[in-house]
């Protein structure tokens, strides 16, 4: 056990009491993606860097075919990497895909240092994050499933380790001993989830008769804001990238009508499969919802990309035929591509609602939740769809109407 919980003690990314890690981050530009969108990655990256306490340095870019089976970005690359962090005193080197359990281990080797990638950066957040004991429970899960093909990498000093006297085990190595545990932990893990869903299943049907509304959008696009402004409640919102990690469900009442409202983890690209796949319960709040509010931050330059990695998310998860209403924050924040060179005339909330983005999200509202621009009016849209699927629900019930 002391062995599992040095790796595990390995695995944590920053120390609030000591001083930020510097880090440097890597990327690579394959055909099918442009150098633009390989800035976008890691200007994302170098958000999730901030928010798990760190500091970027530099960045890394290599243009290849595909990832180099060893090394990643190749030889030349890493030694150019190698001399920077070794002159700049850099503490890690984050990679902004998933690495291999041998190119981490090439990596390392190579470098000296401590090396992460996208998902052991994620998995970190999402470890400070967590509140609830089932967000807890899946995110203990998840970094086990991690750390599993990885266990290799952490026992290269055994290897020339001699028996003899007091050195004979009970026949089997200490990384067969180590996947022995995490494997067990890891079934414990399984059956801990099963039980708190039923208790989760269980409280979703106590609530079933109120028609339920699930906040759903990217990460850091005020989904925590919104559910605050609606249902006069304080969730913890921040500008960081997986502020709100547990699902929070508030009671809420426009005009005589009473529905549920839910706050949902923030969806982002390159999401690791295995936390997807531990997250899917939290997210069932998404799959029984009658209502679907898409928040999309408009403010963003590449906020199309960040709707559609949202809309592949919902198709994933069974939930993209709903009720969708498309909620456009931060219009106060909107600034169009056009000219930079020329100062742009504000745009106003009808040209907002005469734009391409009126028609093709349908229903659409433009709001400022900060400013508490038009407000109003999304409350009004909403109570409009709540009270339609109520009626549909409990025709007879006409003391609302």
């Amino acid at each position: 056990m002391v062995s599992l919980a040095f790796f595990m003690a390995r695995q944590k990314f920053y120390d609030t009491g000591i001083k930020a890690e510097r880090a440097v981050l890597v990327g690579i530009v394959t055909p099918g993606q442009t150098e633009m969108q390989t800035r976008e990655y890691l200007e994302e990256l170098q958000f999730l860097v901030m928010t798990a306490g760190g500091e970027t340095i530099k960045t890394f870019t290599q243009r290849m075919q595909r990832p180099d089976r060893a090394t990643f970005v190749g030889t030349g690359k890493l030694e150019e990497i190698k001399a920077y962090v070794k002159a700049e005193e850099i503490d890690m080197v984050v990679f902004d895909d998933e690495l291999s359990p041998s190119q981490l281990r090439n990596i390392e080797n190579e470098l000296q240092l401590k090396i992460l990638d996208r998902s052991n950066l994620i998995l970190d957040i999402f470890a400070k994050r967590a509140q609830t004991a089932q967000a807890k429970t899946q995110v203990e899960l998840a970094q086990l499933q991690y750390m599993l093909p990885r266990l290799t990498r952490m026992w290269t000093h055994l290897e020339r380790q001699k028996g003899g006297i007091g050195m004979r085990g009970p026949g089997e190595t200490q990384i067969e001993t180590d996947r022995r545990i995490i494997l067990q932990k890891i079934s414990l893990l399984k059956e801990r989830l099963k039980e708190i869903d039923k208790q989760n299943e269980t409280q979703r049907k106590n609530r079933h008769q109120l028609v339920r509304v699930a906040l759903v959008g990217y990460t850091n696009v005020g989904k925590s804001t919104i559910m605050n402004m609606i249902s006069k409640s304080e969730v913890f919102a921040e500008n960081k990238l997986f502020a709100t990690l547990d699902t929070t469900v508030r009671k809420v009442v426009i005009e005589n009508l009473p529905f549920l409202l839910s706050d949902t983890v923030g969806f982002i690209r390159k999401l690791p499969h295995h936390l997807v796949e531990c997250f899917k319960s939290t997210l069932d709040e998404v799959r029984e919802a009658d209502i679907l509010i898409h928040v999309v931050d408009i403010s963003h330059p590449n906020f199309e990309d960040h709707m559609e990695t949202v809309n592949e998310t919902l198709k994933d998860l069974g939930a993209i035929d709903k009720e969708i209403i498309t909620v456009f924050n931060k219009i106060d924040q909107y600034t169009p591509l056009i000219n930079e060179e020329e100062e742009q005339p504000p745009i106003s909330l009808s040209d907002f609602e005469n734009s391409w983005m009126a028609k093709t999200s349908a229903p659409a509202i433009f709001i400022s939740a900060l400013k508490k621009e038009n407000i109003e009016a999304f409350r009004s849209l909403l109570y409009e769809k709540v009270v339609a699927i109520h009626m549909q629900r409990y025709p007879y019930d006409k003391l609302l109407y």
